[in-house]
């Protein structure tokens, strides 16, 4: 089988099966990454660019190590330390990188619709959207697909919760598409102000802003950060009054009447959206999902490598 599309530019332009098949590659390289010698030359002589507009740790170290596990060459690029802060403009700049014969591009953008201009632009180069804006963040929605997988089994029918900053997140809009093309129910919680008016019609999700009701639903909790550096005016009087409020705490996770799984994509607001304790407790994947990342991002380049 074979991806439906060239470029990995959002979950809302998959099919289930293109989703399906991501996953079950990304099991076969999960068992390449346990083994003591864990390269394949899959991608040898395939040249990618990692084209980060905005910081990054996680996704970029994920995508890094992916491509080096597949033997692919890798570039990385940085916009605080090129000619973006001379003035270059986004397409020169994947221009003159693809000039000098480059297969793929990996981009995180501050700005929504950034990898689809750049696949509308370079069609014969594979785009890989690392995050653009506001608007979708695919690989994320992948590895956290993969990780529930791996945990509780068949997405199909789950009751799955994203908690927090839903009007800000990326990876919450690539979550819905996702759960939902997949035949999960979703939730959204957290305060009126951080969750669109538009979502339950829109999107088809269930809205409910009280945090006690929305964890005893469901049987995935996904919390999301609070995104402070997106948002242009207070949501919310305090960062204390919101973990108060919303915050995702052990006496919270006790006062249930069952045990529900913990995701975050991260990077973790601690004392925030989520205590130390759940973030660090038992019933939390979070670090599963880190090494899932790897495997989801190998198979999506092996994919995309294999396709072109």
């Amino acid at each position: 089988m074979q991806l439906s599309t060239k470029h990995l530019i959002g979950i809302k332009e998959l099919y289930a099966e293109d989703i399906t098949l991501i996953l079950q590659t990304a099991i076969q390289f999960k068992e390449v990454l346990q083994r003591p010698v864990k390269k394949v030359p899959s991608l040898r002589d395939v040249t990618i660019v990692n084209l980060f507009y905005e910081n990054s740790t996680r996704t970029r170290i994920s995508f890094e190590l992916a491509e080096k596990r597949l033997g692919a060459d890798s570039i990385n690029f940085s916009a605080s330390a090129s000619s973006v802060s001379k003035g270059e403009t986004l397409l020169d700049t994947v221009n003159n990188i693809l000039s000098m014969k480059v297969d793929m591009v990996v981009m995180r953008h501050q700005a929504s619709g950034a990898a689809h201009f750049l696949a509308k632009h370079l069609p014969e180069t594979a785009i890989v959207n690392a995050g653009d804006g506001t608007n979708e963040h695919p690989t994320q929605a992948l590895l956290d697909a993969f990780s529930i997988q791996e945990k509780i089994g068949d997405l199909a029918g789950k009751k799955i919760v994203l908690v927090g900053d839903i009007m800000h997140s990326r990876v919450a809009l690539s979550n819905i598409y996702l759960l939902k093309k997949m035949g999960a129910e979703i939730m959204v919680a957290g305060p009126p102000t951080l969750i669109p008016k538009y979502i339950k019609e829109a999107l088809g999700v269930i809205v409910e802003y009280d945090i006690k009701k929305a964890l005893q639903w469901c049987d995935v909790a996904n919390i999301l950060r609070i995104q402070l550096e997106r948002q242009k005016k207070v949501l919310f009087s305090t960062l204390r009054e919101y973990n108060l409020a919303y915050g995702v705490t052990k006496k919270l996770l006790d006062g249930l009447s069952k045990e529900i799984v913990i995701m975050h994509p991260g990077p973790i607001n601690r004392g925030v959206e989520i205590d130390s304790d759940v973030a660090d407790g038992s019933n939390s994947i979070i670090l599963q999902q880190v090494e899932n990342g790897v495997a989801v991002r190998m198979a999506v380049l092996y994919l995309l490598a294999e396709r072109k």
